[in-house]
């Protein structure tokens, strides 16, 4: 069966709390996972999500600070401990990679899985699949920081009334649809385009171009709000957004389903991101993180 969700397993920006772990998000798409910026304590929050290694395709790192990828050395060891049987490919800076070697090998374990290193240095296409397309774009912070767009390929929609209209039924609703054509009548006058589904994965950053090139039309939005809007200088200063401009961009973008998370151990009370983020003017579906929390993608 397929399954189009986002398992968060940490929300908590810089410092841990009682109720927030570092971060952690896994999009589960079909057949496929990504985990994206495994911080500190990911493969702990991985069982009690009850996320395996073995659903684990992908691994997407922002950056490198401490809270976004101190979680690789355990989830690393942990796929190589429980012989993940396919290959795990992991996206990350190419700025970081002496970071990324420093983690994959912290501590001594046997190597038994074939993890393959993709690096990325600039805006483009990171990978093609059959079920997705995967971007980056490059963010604006204190250190060099990509963010991560999933783009389903376009399908089409069939039409019943039109089906009707051409006597189409039966096996030959099949046959039409594998062949494109059935007696003259084409597979384009009996349906229409359905748009792929779009995932947008921004973390640390502050306003840029690639922030909005990530959201433009997005399903799903998961975005950094470390501060409230009072805060925005703090955001600047420290590369970060507020709830009310991750809100705005989800507004101007299209978004379907917004995300909030990376929040600051400064605030106690989570209703406060959500009020700003509708003061904004986002009238979208709007969830904002919770460790552990399961939200399905958007269905078209």
């Amino acid at each position: 069966m397929s399954v189009r969700e986002l398992v968060v397993l940490g929300t908590a920006s810089q410092v841990p709390t009682r109720h927030r772990n570092h971060n952690g998000y896994l999009l589960r798409w079909d057949g496929h996972g990504i985990l994206f910026d495994p911080g500190e304590g990911t493969q702990r929050q991985m069982l009690r999500a009850g996320v395996a290694a073995h659903d684990l395709n992908r691994i997407c790192v922002t950056h490198f600070h401490g809270d976004h990828s101190l979680g690789l050395a355990g989830v690393i060891q942990r796929i190589n401990l429980d012989q993940v049987p396919h290959q795990v490919t992991a996206h990350y800076p190419e700025s970081g990679r002496h970071f990324f070697e420093r983690l994959r090998y912290a501590t001594a374990y046997r190597e038994s899985v074939e993890l393959t290193e993709a690096l990325v240095a600039r805006d483009g296409v990171l990978a093609v699949t059959g079920a997705f397309t995967l971007e980056a774009r490059r963010l604006s912070h204190p250190v060099e920081s990509f963010g991560y767009r999933l783009v389903e390929p376009d399908g089409r929609r069939l039409l019943p009334e039109r089906l009707a209209a051409h006597g189409i039924k039966g096996p030959d609703v099949g046959r039409i649809q594998r062949e494109g054509v059935l007696d003259g009548v084409t597979l384009d006058e009996v349906s229409e385009v359905r748009r792929g589904q779009r995932f947008a994965f921004v973390m640390d950053t502050r306003l840029c171009d690639g922030v909005h090139a990530l959201a433009e039309g997005a399903d799903m939005l998961v975005i950094e709000s470390t501060f409230l809007d009072a805060d925005v200088r703090l955001a600047e200063d420290h590369g970060h957004l507020t709830a009310g401009q991750a809100a705005a961009v989800a507004r101007d973008a299209g978004v379907r389903h917004l995300v909030l998370t990376h929040f600051s151990q400064r605030y106690s009370d989570p209703s406060e991101f959500e009020r700003q983020a509708r003061a904004a003017g986002f009238e979208g579906e709007l969830s904002i993180a919770q460790d552990l929390m399961r939200v399905p993608v958007p269905k078209r």
